[in-house]
């Protein structure tokens, strides 16, 4: 049991930070590396399988009640968005687009966020900040993803992945507000254990879907894919979300939302260094754009709207 009486470290934090920082980082190099010689949405589902199903038995076992129907709806529904149509497009996406661009593309989700929160019944009503962020990110995508003849700068991106990244930006705002009032359990490790699952099962089904059980072949797998995928389990889905909750229990929310925008630029860095992705004037301008406009929105908001809403109790914050 942790004590309560003491607080953590700044050291501490800090370190919890650079995990969260690092890890969700560089998730998506590990993730190019995977669908090398993996398919993508199968890859995808084993993953989010097997470390949905080690939280799911971990909090289970630490002696969480069995989810109710209506909490494995709610899962299922968070599940589509955030995995089946937010990683999914990802994966899918990388097979086309470095990783570090990917990155960007996705980091514009608090863009979208903004816009579909102000457009549903009883949302909230972006301020002058908001909208200037939003317009300066769509603007920095634009510069990104635009024909180099009409930007000014060389360059080009994939227009399918590039589509299909905006679709995972999409479906994780979507599926972000939704979570805001979704029914799930107490423990947020039980519910990220439930969305995994659900997520995990939508993927391998999109997998025998699209037919890419015909071209799995585990003898042609590339070592480097293989430990790919073994960081997207261990450190993406356990490491980094156990710091990210228990930062969000004893952090400044304005200090753990930071994740949003140094996320993308450790992708790019990360990118260049491991893979030799190349860091361009068009991807440097862009980044520059698309970071500070994220930034812009989610310093600005309200800390009621900045907080990921997570139902923590006791037990979620330290005290096993």
């Amino acid at each position: 049991m942790a004590d309560r009486s003491s607080s953590p470290s700044s050291a501490a934090i800090w370190a919890a930070m650079a995990a969260v920082y690092i890890v969700w980082g560089s998730t998506y190099l590990a993730i190019r590396f995977a669908v090398e010689s993996m398919p993508p949405f199968l890859m995808a589902g084993v993953r989010f399988l097997i470390a949905g199903s080690v939280l799911y038995a971990f909090r289970r076992l630490r002696g969480d009640p069995p989810p109710t129907r209506l909490e494995w709806r709610s899962a299922a529904i968070v599940g589509f968005f955030l995995l089946v149509g937010g990683n999914g497009s990802v994966v899918w996406a990388e097979q086309r687009v470095p990783s570090g661009i990917a990155a960007l593309l996705v980091g514009s989700a608090p863009l979208w966020m903004v816009l579909l929160d102000s457009l549903r019944p009883g949302g909230r009503r972006p301020g002058g900040w908001a909208i200037l962020g939003v317009v300066l990110g769509f603007a920095g995508i634009a510069i990104l993803v635009g024909p180099a003849q009409l930007i000014g700068i060389e360059g080009s991106v994939d227009l399918l992945g590039a589509g299909a990244l905006t679709l995972a930006a999409f479906s994780w705002a979507v599926g972000s507000l939704y979570n805001r009032g979704a029914q799930l359990p107490d423990s947020p490790l039980l519910g990220t254990g439930m969305e995994m699952l659900m997520g995990g099962l939508g993927l391998t089904l999109l997998g025998t879907l699209t037919g890419e059980w015909s071209r799995l072949d585990l003898a042609a797998i590339a070592p480097r894919s293989w430990w790919g995928l073994a960081y997207l389990v261990v450190f993406g889905s356990w490491v980094g979300f156990a710091a990210y909750i228990w930062l969000l229990c004893v952090a400044p929310t304005t200090l753990v939302s930071t994740y949003a925008y140094v996320n993308p630029l450790v992708a790019i860095v990360v990118g260049n260094w491991l893979a030799a992705e190349p860091i361009t004037l068009r991807v440097l301008i862009a980044a520059a754009i698309i970071v500070g406009s994220v930034a812009v929105i989610t310093l600005t908001q309200p800390a009621t709207s900045r907080k990921k809403v997570v139902k923590a109790p006791a037990l979620s914050c330290g005290d096993d």
